[in-house]
């Protein structure tokens, strides 16, 4: 059991891996866990194999993580700002500026999440 997000543990959905039919067959995991638990978003970086029209059938739909983490921002600048500063101060081992966390973001695939937080932090 993961002790740290109790409520993230998804049981029972591997009978539906099975019925599934998507382009890499080691995605299904994903789309059974998603559909078991009702979800509505399936935050991958792996958008191409998982079809969007297929996705829809069980009212699901997925989005890349940048653009996920863009439109938490969105919700909310105050607590995202927070977060990102919590984020800066809590990392010490090696210890990093706000700027050095930004550019490990983007080189991570978050370009525009980093974008959106510098523009946040320095407007």
């Amino acid at each position: 059991m993961n002790d740290a997000f109790p409520d993230a543990l998804v049981e029972n959905y591997e009978p539906l891996i099975e019925t599934l039919c998507l382009p890499d067959l080691k995605d299904k995991h994903v789309l059974a866990a998603a559909i078991k638990t009702n979800a509505n978003l399936i935050v991958t970086n792996n958008l191409k194999d998982f079809p969007k029209d297929y996705l829809a059938s069980f009212g699901l739909s997925a989005k890349n993580a940048d653009d996920f983490l863009t439109d938490i921002i969105d919700l909310n600048h105050e607590k995202s700002i927070m977060a990102f500063k919590d984020l800066v101060l809590n990392k010490k081992r090696p210890p990093y500026n706000e700027f050095e966390v930004l550019e490990i973001l983007r080189r991570n695939g978050l370009k525009d999440t980093a974008n959106y937080i510098h523009a946040l932090l320095y407007r």
